[in-house]
């Protein structure tokens, strides 16, 4: 029986060895970008790399989701997924941006499956695996990236999917049940002169659908016939920064949309205004608080044109809640492959300002989601580029498969530590309840008022 040290030198020596595979995977997901629910592409070539290293799995979850199953030799215990996410963003400007539809990874999940299939190709070998206790998940998952509000709501109108987010969906069908420990990594393009980052939170967010509704006439000779819909908007909006004053700095409130229909014909009044915005805040609570503001916002566009609006509220994130031991795992694996100086442990209160749908998973069952470096720009812009695929695909790989012999090594104390220590904030129950109940509808008449 090989030591834990040994056996992490052995699957760090197996990314190695595979160093050049790993990194043009990574590069060619890149260059085929999709974005959520469309990964039919990413997911067939992490379908087709499961199959290569003879790992059991299945497809076709939340659509494009593909989970597989390692069996350790060492007999029963827990069972620790290794996620990445398939999807893109859309960003028509970044370099990588497919010419079609736009989708461009201007957030690094293409790296996020690089370093999944090395951290597997790790743990997939016999000599490591005959020393572990319980079962490795390589979760490849759809749609983290919140967009396309519009296609996923006719997708959730199919009854193809409940929620609009990947992990969302995936926890809502069941997949999770079976897990007792989620851990994963993503890339970061603001660290620095660090490597690694491990802690802190993010954001809980609501997405809005928004349409408005007025009367369309010639804008040029009967403009008093019509029912200005983009005007309303505009009111809204002007609603929304009047209101940013009382947001509580604690909350660390973002509110941020795009308009993605606002009429037809310049020479027409707009009768149809369409926009897709989001809430976001430090905790639930904050979130239903905030977005009752927003709400009470487009209400008033609304009500200044005798316009109607529709507000179709879209059950987003919750907070990410890192597991002390997991965390503490990285930051000593991190610190020992890197150097400690390479490392930043951030305060678990620090809010990055974004969501994540691990935020979600987190609520649920011991998770952790560290960031490596690699990448330069702002993330989600057209700036976002993976500078070193070293550190964005190889690094993390050995950093993912490390932590999880530290859990399965042993019989699987470690883990078995962590499930039996953690304190849930939610059920799995509890969960799809407030999602639930987060999912309204307003319907709101200017004119009738």
């Amino acid at each position: 029986m090989l030591s834990i040290e040994e056996l992490k030198q052995k699957a760090c020596a197996t990314i190695d060895q595979h160093k050049d595979q790993l990194i043009n995977i990574a590069k060619d997901i890149l260059n085929n970008p999709e974005s959520g629910y469309n990964e039919i592409r990413t997911a067939k070539l992490v379908s087709d790399e499961f199959n290569r290293l003879g790992i059991p799995h299945r497809t076709g979850l939340a659509i494009t989701g593909v989970k597989g199953s390692i069996k350790c030799g060492g007999g029963p215990g827990p069972k620790v997924a290794v996620i990445g996410e398939l999807d893109s963003l859309i960003v028509n400007e970044h370099p990588h941006a497919d010419a079609v539809t736009g989708a461009a990874h201007a957030c690094g999940h293409h790296c996020q499956i690089g370093m999944l299939l090395g951290a597997i190709t790790a743990l997939s070998n016999q000599e490591i695996l005959q020393d572990l206790s319980g079962e490795i998940v390589p979760f490849a998952v759809p749609a983290e990236e919140f967009i396309e509000v519009t296609k996923r709501l006719q997708l959730r109108s199919e009854k193809r999917i409940e929620f609009l987010g990947g992990k969302q969906e995936l926890i809502g069908l069941g997949e999770f049940d079976d897990i007792d420990i989620a851990m994963m990594c993503h890339t970061a393009g603001d660290m620095g002169e660090r490597k690694f980052a491990i802690g802190g939170t993010s954001n809980g967010h609501i997405v809005k659908y928004v349409q408005y509704k007025g009367r369309g006439a010639h804008a040029g000779s009967a403009p008093h016939l019509g029912v200005n819909a983009l005007n309303a908007a505009s009111f809204a909006l002007q609603a929304i920064n009047a209101n940013r004053e009382i947001y509580m700095d604690e909350d660390v409130v973002r509110i941020h949309g795009i308009m993605t229909a606002g009429g037809e014909a310049v020479s027409a009044v707009p009768s149809d205004v369409q926009l897709e915005w989001r809430v976001r805040s430090s905790t639930p609570r904050a979130v239903v608080k905030n977005s009752n503001i927003v709400d009470r916002c487009f209400k008033s566009g609304a009500l200044a044109v005798g316009a109607s609006v529709n507000i179709t509220n879209i059950p987003g994130y919750l907070p990410m809640k890192h597991d002390p031991t997991l965390q503490n795992l990285f930051f000593h694996n991190a610190s020992g492959l890197l150097g400690k100086s390479n490392v930043i442990l951030i305060p678990q209160e620090k809010n990055r300002g974004g969501s994540t749908d691990m935020g979600d998973l987190s609520q649920i069952i011991p998770s952790c989601h560290p960031y490596t470096s690699g990448a330069v720009g702002a993330g989600h812009s057209k700036e976002y580029i993976i500078k070193d695929y070293e550190s964005s695909v190889i690094t993390p790989a050995k950093l993912l498969a490390m932590a999880t012999i530290d859990l399965l090594a042993t019989n699987g104390g470690k883990a078995q530590e962590v499930v039996s220590t953690h304190i849930p904030n939610m059920t799995k129950e509890s969960y799809l309840r407030l999602q639930r109940d987060n999912a309204t509808e307003v319907y709101f008449d200017g004119a009738m008022q």
